[in-house]
């Protein structure tokens, strides 16, 4: 089966206008991004974590999503030349996971199953160390605190107490 495709004439104005926009993004995507700090993401013997998912592909998307938040929140509070550094020791998921035969659930009921990170991290401006330490992060009732359209994303409850974490330990430092 063969498509065809008809031709219709375009104003000669409007294909100019194309073709400037289409060079205007070819520059800007080509500029050098504006400077902003790095964040760096590592999982420190991930096998070991009490509870990232149990199948596989869940625990790579787990540590996927921590990561690029980490990353991206992160990338939001660093100014030009810092750098931080976070090393996840242990992670223990908000619920419990329940195998079934089609389709492995996870239960959230607010009791023995609240989420829990350990980490520790270095934040840097150049080689000075603003800030470093170990930390860990748990909620007794992370059910309480986010509305019911953010808790259906993903690790909804670990971003937030990553949020949570970066707005109290890392903003004070970062500012000078």
């Amino acid at each position: 089966m063969t498509q065809q495709r008809t031709a219709f004439p375009r104003p000669v104005a409007r294909t100019a206008q194309a073709r400037l926009a289409a060079a205007l993004v070819s520059v800007l995507a080509a500029a050098p991004a504006a400077a902003a700090g790095t964040v760096g993401v590592d999982f420190v013997q991930p096998q070991r974590f009490t509870d990232i998912g149990f199948a596989a592909a869940d625990r790579d998307r787990a540590m996927a999503t921590l990561r690029a938040h980490l990353e991206r929140r992160g990338r939001e509070l660093l100014a030009d030349g810092q750098s931080l550094q976070v090393d996840l020791l242990d992670v223990d998921l908000a619920g419990r996971e329940h195998p079934g035969a089609r389709r492995d659930l996870r239960v959230l009921d607010g009791r023995v199953d609240v989420p829990r990170l350990h980490l520790r991290y270095t934040l840097r401006t150049g080689e000075r160390v603003l800030a470093s330490g170990e930390d860990r992060l748990t909620d007794l009732a992370y059910l309480d605190h986010l509305p019911p359209r953010r808790a259906a994303q993903p690790l909804a409850h670990e971003r937030r107490l990553l949020d949570d974490w970066l707005a109290e330990r890392i903003a004070p430092a970062v500012a000078p």
